[in-house]
Formats: C-alpha cells, sequence, structure tokens
C-alpha cells in the first residue's frame, strides 16, 4: 500500500504513488531499516531511491522527483532501445518493434509510476549500446547501477560477459564472412557456434573483462547490508516476510493456481494476464537467439528466469517481461513480417494499447496490476 507520506494533495501526482511506490519513497526520506519478523524496505534495492533522494531538494519533494525521475528514464531508454533496434531490424519491424515497447500493457511504469523499471530498462539498454560500441568500462559502470537496481540485474552481468565473447568470435570470424548488409536485417541471422564462445576466452583483452565492473552495484550494495545489519543477503531474509520464500511452494507455482481457482475476479485476470505475457516471452526467446545471438539470450534468461522461478503467483511479472528488451523487438520483427496478413499488426497494436490504457487507469486508481 502507499505509504502515508506519499499523498502530496495532487490528484494527478498522487495517482502515480502506488503500492511499492510508497516504500521507495520511505526510503529516499528515512533510509533503510531491517526486521526478520515483518516487512521492512531493505527487499528494495537502493539505485532508484537514492536518485529520487538526490532529486528531491531540486524540485521541492520526493514524490515529485520520482515522477520526474520516471518520466525522464522512460523517455530515455524509448530513445535507446529505438537507436538498438534501428542496426538490427528492417524498418518495419523495428517500428513496430518501439510501438510495442510504448503501448505494451505494463508501460505505465515508464510513464510516471514512482517505480523503478523506467530507471532498469534505461541502464540495461544503456549498458549493451556501450558494448556494441566497444566501450566496456561505460558499460560495466552503468552496469554496475542496473545490479543496484534490483535482484534481477545480474542478469546485465550474464548478458554482458556473453556479448563480448560473441563479439570477439564474430571478429576472429569477420575475414571470412562479409558482414550483413541493409537489407539483411529483416533476415535472422545465424549466431556463433556455442563452442566457439568458450575458444575465446583465453584471447579477451582486460579492457574487454571491465564489463564486470557491472558486478559493482550488487557487490556494493550487499557490502552496505552487511556492514549496516550483518546480513549480505537481507535483501533475500525480506522477501519471506511478502511469502515469497525459495522452496517447492514458490517454485511449483501453488498460490497462483489456487488463486485462479478460488479468488475473485478481478485477482484472477491481474494474475493470469501476467502469467500469459510471461509465456508469450518464453515463447519469444528462441527468436531472441536467432536474431541478437547469445548474448542477448543469455540476458533474457536470467531476467526472466529469477522472477518466473522466484514468484509465487506471477506477480510482478508484467513489469519483468518490459526489461527483457530483445523479447519486445523480436515480437515486433515478427508481428511486421511482410508475409503476415495486413491485418495482424493494427490489431496487436490496438489491442496492446487498449490493455495498456487499462492497466494505466487501473492504475491510478489503486488497483493492483503488477
Amino acid at each position: 500500500a502507499t505509504h502515508p507520506q506519499a499523498l502530496t494533495g495532487s490528484a494527478w501526482l498522487d495517482a502515480w504513488i502506488r503500492y511499492d511506490s510508497g516504500w521507495y519513497l520511505n526510503i529516499a526520506q528515512d533510509g533503510y531499516s531491517f526486521a526478520t519478523d515483518r516487512q521492512s524496505p531493505v527487499a528494495f534495492f537502493p539505485a532508484y531511491p537514492l536518485l529520487v533522494r538526490g532529486l528531491a531538494p531540486l524540485v521541492g519533494s520526493a514524490a515529485l522527483a520520482g515522477h520526474l525521475l520516471t518520466v525522464a528514464c522512460g523517455l530515455g531508454s524509448a530513445l535507446l532501445f529505438a537507436s538498438w533496434v534501428r542496426a538490427r531490424l528492417a524498418k518495419r519491424a523495428r517500428w513496430t518493434a518501439v510501438a510495442l515497447l510504448l503501448l505494451y500493457p505494463y508501460a505505465v511504469f515508464l510513464y510516471g509510476a514512482v517505480y523503478g523499471d523506467a530507471l532498469f530498462l534505461l541502464c540495461v539498454v544503456g549498458a549493451f549500446a556501450f558494448v556494441e560500441r566497444r566501450w566496456y568500462a561505460a558499460a560495466g559502470l552503468i552496469g554496475a547501477v542496473a545490479t543496484a537496481g534490483r535482484p534481477v540485474g545480474v542478469a546485465i552481468v550474464a548478458g554482458l560477459l556473453v556479448r563480448v565473447l560473441e563479439q570477439q568470435a564474430l571478429d576472429r570470424a569477420a575475414a571470412a564472412a562479409p558482414g550483413p548488409g541493409p537489407d539483411d536485417l529483416a533476415r535472422p541471422r545465424r549466431p556463433v557456434a556455442l563452442s566457439q564462445l568458450g575458444r575465446v576466452v583465453p584471447t579477451l583483452q582486460a579492457r574487454q573483462w571491465l564489463v564486470l565492473l557491472s558486478l559493482g552495484g550488487i557487490a556494493g550494495w550487499c557490502w552496505y547490508l552487511w556492514r549496516t545489519f550483518g546480513d549480505p543477503f537481507a535483501f533475500l531474509t525480506a522477501e519471506a516476510t511478502w511469502s515469497q520464500a525459495a522452496g517447492p511452494k514458490t517454485w511449483s507455482k501453488w498460490a497462483f493456481f489456487g488463486a485462479i481457482l478460488k479468488d475473485p475476479m478481478e485477482i484472477r485476470f491481474v494474475l493470469g494476464a501476467q502469467a500469459l505475457v510471461s509465456l508469450g516471452a518464453v515463447l519469444l526467446l528462441r527468436q531472441v537467439w536467432r536474431r541478437f545471438g547469445w548474448g542477448y539470450l543469455a540476458y533474457c534468461l536470467v531476467v526472466l528466469g529469477i522472477p518466473l522461478v522466484g514468484t509465487k503467483d506471477f506477480l510482478g511479472c508484467g513489469r519483468y517481461v518490459m526489461a527483457a528488451f530483445p523479447v519486445l523487438a523480436a515480437a515486433g520483427a515478427l508481428v511486421a513480417d511482410p508475409a503476415r496478413a495486413r491485418w495482424v499488426r493494427p490489431v496487436v497494436l490496438t489491442g496492446s494499447a487498449t490493455a495498456m490504457l487499462v492497466a494505466t487507469y487501473f492504475f491510478g486508481e489503486g488497483i493492483l496490476i503488477s
């Protein structure tokens, strides 16, 4: 629920402050605390609330700072995503992919909700953009902000390292096979053989290993928790108070199936929608591999795998699918495929936009959507 201090008196601003927003604002204003017998703020990683705290004195309140930070990061992530797909997809597919991101049902978390999703998306797309330019230190540093942003941030470490290995393997093969021309972007390219990634590990230069600076965010967070509370993994300990402790009951999704059978229709709809988009994301992973390679597949596997395994009922997975941005790009390529019927693209985009508007209304009304 919304923290009492989050209410601002502005109907517009308060509509963006729901559920976990209160935790973020509480951290920004009062810092962290830890308890094992009740819910505590250490379950929320520090990147977003610390930036809110830094911005708040400049704009007058933490609530407004959180809203503006999300808007700025949402815009930045959309622009970076558009740049990323431009180099990888044909024109029709790239615009469809950007539209799918902007009209994704849970894109409300990019448009002003006081949540950390927009910041996380900005950091992971930015980190990959830097590694594509071979700016390894920059990729590692912005990746560190991602790993300080949420537990699934470790996905960026795996993705960046595998992408660097893939680049090295592709560089070695460049002389034997010419690069793709503009007309080839619409066709999937065969990724390098997985065995080649292992062979190039000894050939990496010191500067390429700088992508591992991305571990700094989560390492620093664990160090703070150890120094302050005596438990470097207090965020995992705290998750148990949300009934999300690891174990067969969580992994089997017992709570999800129970909710689908017994809970009110509103809860069934909210959870069922997130299970559906999660299934769609998993089914698109092969397309991610074929079109974008091993590095992006590794990232998507981890960023989707952690919440899909670790959640008891898929709540929150709608937002986490958005973080798997190569999945949205692959979806855009499939929807825009010239071989498909002409009605497919407008129907998909219209349906997604309608769902996004409904989700935005629900969020503003205080109905939990993700």
